[in-house]
């Protein structure tokens, strides 16, 4: 009687799993579907006057691959660039001049906000600095881009024709991220898959949908929508500041769309697990808003969507027990299956799909990590800084 009870849990759990993968299939807005690229857009007669807003602290070793994209767009209208040099020790805002120099195109203003006041954080104080400069240009147009951000030729032109075709207060690209070492072979990927789990692209710019997302590392935004949003000002201290930014301006009555880039890069490499463990990690608990309960929530649900289903095969098999393992191989075909777009959109080998759960496993153990350093004091540590705990900024009154 134990055993058919112990046997009877194991079906219904790995049946919890496949429900839930079916919903996911077919509830979540078509989530796994990488056909989501920029909208149809016509050329406007006049092209608006864009300001460039790149934040950079310490990134001389990938500025000289980025940089200079962004200098030599072919936009027929008026545009410059801002970098922010927010307090590198590496020299980030000599070579940026050099790379003005040598290359030429766009105008380049190189400045320096000093450090954040308490309740910012570097990024954020750098953004709202550049965007302070960029103001006294009259721009309709900002493009908030990181300093690691290759861009085609043409992207400046065809994020404003998307903008003004759809009347988009902001359009923003998700950049392709470098996928060249084992490991970011397994957890980039994936990285993205899991964002547009959370926040499907094709509810994003849907009319009246509360789900808005950005991706920080290219956002085209209109000017006078960020006065009225108070950007940055309204999410100073957030870390993920590229969803915090979209909510704000969805709060505003503006219309945002995200979707997947065609030729704009990301150039930085992640070749360690250690090197993409702490850029999951430095956020995760912040997407989790620090909540206990949801960081709970979170470990079981990631146990039950992508760890049942290689479990109840493997236990199934081994206890005889056909309808877990029949089951659970249902369910670990649909994820399998709806990873696969994703993987060809990277341009990488389908024999992957099946091991997404062991690449689930890795963001279960970061997110638990990020929690950990969370409750240890640390806040979200980037690049020499550590934030503070939420509960410790200042009013804002």
């Amino acid at each position: 009687m134990g055993q058919t009870a112990r046997v009877s849990a194991l079906v219904w759990t790995a049946a919890g799993s496949l429900l839930a993968w079916l919903w996911l299939l077919l509830c979540q807005g078509f989530f796994w579907r990488t056909d989501v690229r920029l909208p149809p857009r016509r050329e406007p007669d006049v092209w608006p006057p864009v300001c460039v807003v790149v934040p950079a602290r310490d990134e001389a070793a990938v500025l000289p691959a980025a940089l200079p994209s962004l200098l030599l767009q072919d936009y027929q209208g008026r545009a410059e660039v801002f970098l922010v040099d927010d307090g590198s020790t590496d020299g980030t805002g000599a070579l940026a001049r050099e790379l003005a120099d040598r290359h030429g195109g766009l105008p380049l203003t190189v400045s320096s906000p000093g450090e954040p006041p308490a309740g910012w954080t570097g990024k954020l104080w750098a953004v709202r600095h550049g965007i302070g400069l960029a103001r006294a240009r009259g721009p309709e147009y900002l493009l908030l881009t990181d300093a690691d951000i290759a861009h085609a030729p043409d992207s400046l032109r065809e994020l404003v024709a998307a903008a003004r075709s759809g009347a988009f207060d902001v359009v923003s690209q998700m950049a392709r991220l470098r996928v060249e070492s084992v490991w970011e072979r397994f957890v980039v990927p994936a990285f993205v898959y899991f964002f547009a789990q959370l926040y499907p692209f094709r509810r994003i710019s849907g009319v009246g949908t509360r789900t808005a997302a950005a991706a920080g590392g290219c956002v085209l935004l209109r000017a006078e929508t960020a006065g009225r949003a108070r950007i940055p000002d309204a999410i100073r201290h957030a870390v993920i500041d590229d969803v915090a930014l979209a909510r704000a301006v969805k709060g505003a009555g503006g219309r945002v769309w995200l979707g997947l880039a065609d030729r704009v890069d990301s150039v930085r490499p992640y070749p360690r697990l250690g090197d993409l463990w702490r850029m999951v990690s430095r956020s995760a608990y912040a997407q989790l808003r620090h909540q206990p309960l949801l960081l709970a929530g979170t470990v079981a649900g990631l146990v039950l969507v992508y760890l049942v289903p290689p479990a109840a095969v493997v236990a199934g098999l081994a206890g005889g027990d056909a309808a877990a393992a029949v089951t659970g191989g249902l369910a670990w075909l649909v994820m399998a299956g709806t990873y696969v777009p994703m993987l060809r959109y990277y341009g990488q080998p389908l024999w992957l799909a099946p091991l997404l759960p062991f690449t689930a496993f890795l963001y279960l153990l970061m997110t638990v990590d990020s929690a950990v350093q969370h409750y240890r004091g640390r806040g979200a540590a980037w690049k020499g800084r550590t934030y503070a705990r939420p509960e410790a900024l200042p009013d804002e009154g």
